[in-house]
């Protein structure tokens, strides 16, 4: 496989090649990049695959709770074309999983979807004038907006700048597209991060950044399981179900929390789940009934689960699923405060 990567490595040095003319282009002004007048925070990422954007998104919308926010994502994988504004008859699959997530869970946040985000904000302002901030959801590549506010989120355990470009790595741009970041998140940490291994840390990012470009270290909280089926009790015997990016860290934590996983139906990031998918989950549960075994899933996927199509037979298995928070490792207050100012400003 290794070797296979490298032999694609003429590729991504071409693919490279396209996003840094792509993005010369557009710090010289021949691509227009729109700014807009009222604060726009971009969450994003440099690499393909999930970097955790949603739990940070989400710890945003609680940051601001106070203004009226608006979400706009492009809609991955979504049945659905243009500007669709979040109402009681979308669902995952018609505004894509992490806008109805935000939908579900934060109500009071105006929640759109668009592939051309600054048609969306321009939608948004018309449609929601009361508006008073936008959190763009992976956006760090879409250059047509200037941000008030460009966050990037790069994982633990895959940083971008230990990466490598695209097919022979997972990095969407060469790692000096972190130049337009205004802070970098790393998402994922262990929460017994040394202080040492820290500055090690930061001192591979600042290669790749502005000078005085924060950089804040995060982990995951999980809470206490959510029932969405026929009980209320989770059982430590489960069977893990994800369609994710990355499940690893929800194994490590699971396990480390006295979980026993029997059996784990591992899917791709952003799977559309089908009856015949939920009918092996009820199958597995079944072969496990005696060992009394509750389903276990994260947020994303249970929101998919949830639809009426699937409500007959998830309302008869043991269904939960882990919510997850961000924590900051330190220097919390120092990020809020950035986040603040800008909306302020």
């Amino acid at each position: 496989m290794k070797f296979l990567k490298w032999l694609l490595f003429p590729f991504a040095l071409l693919y490279g090649g396209i996003m840094l003319l792509r993005n010369f282009l557009y710090d010289q002004g021949i691509f227009k990049s729109e700014q807009f007048d009222l604060p726009v925070i971009s969450v994003g990422n440099l690499t393909v695959g999930g970097t955790g954007k949603t739990p940070h998104v989400e710890f945003l919308l609680r940051l601001l709770k106070d203004y009226k926010t608006a979400t706009l994502s492009r809609g991955y994988k979504r049945s659905t074309t243009g500007f669709v504004l979040a109402n009681p008859s979308v669902s995952a699959a018609t505004i894509g999983d992490e806008p109805f997530q935000y939908y579900l869970d934060f109500p009071e946040t105006t929640v759109a979807v668009c592939e051309k985000r600054a048609e969306g904000i321009q939608q948004i302002q018309e449609r929601k004038p009361e508006t008073e901030v936008i959190i763009l959801d992976d956006a760090f590549q879409h250059r047509a907006v200037m941000p008030n506010l460009n966050l990037l989120i790069t994982d633990f355990y895959r940083r971008f700048d230990t990466d490598f470009m695209l097919p022979t790595g997972l990095l969407r741009e060469p790692r000096w597209g972190a130049k337009r970041a205004d802070a970098v998140i790393v998402s994922k940490c262990p929460e017994n991060l040394l202080a040492s291994e820290k500055q090690q840390l930061e001192n591979g990012i600042k290669k790749y950044t502005k000078t005085a470009t924060p950089v804040f270290f995060t982990s995951y909280h999980y809470g206490e399981t959510v029932g969405f089926g026929a009980e209320k009790v989770c059982s430590k015997n489960v069977i893990l179900v994800t369609g994710i990016a990355n499940p690893q860290p929800l194994i490590t934590y699971l396990l480390e929390a006295g979980y026993a996983i029997q059996e784990h139906l591992n899917w791709p990031d952003h799977h559309h789940y089908t009856q015949p998918d939920v009918e092996k989950m009820q199958q597995v549960s079944e072969r496990f009934r005696p060992e009394n075994v509750s389903i276990l899933t994260t947020r994303k996927d249970a929101v998919k689960l949830m639809q009426p199509a699937f409500a007959g037979t998830v309302k008869q298995l043991p269904f939960f699923y882990v919510p997850i928070e961000v924590k900051f490792l330190e220097k919390q207050a120092a990020f809020e405060q950035m986040v603040l100012a800008t909306v302020k400003a």
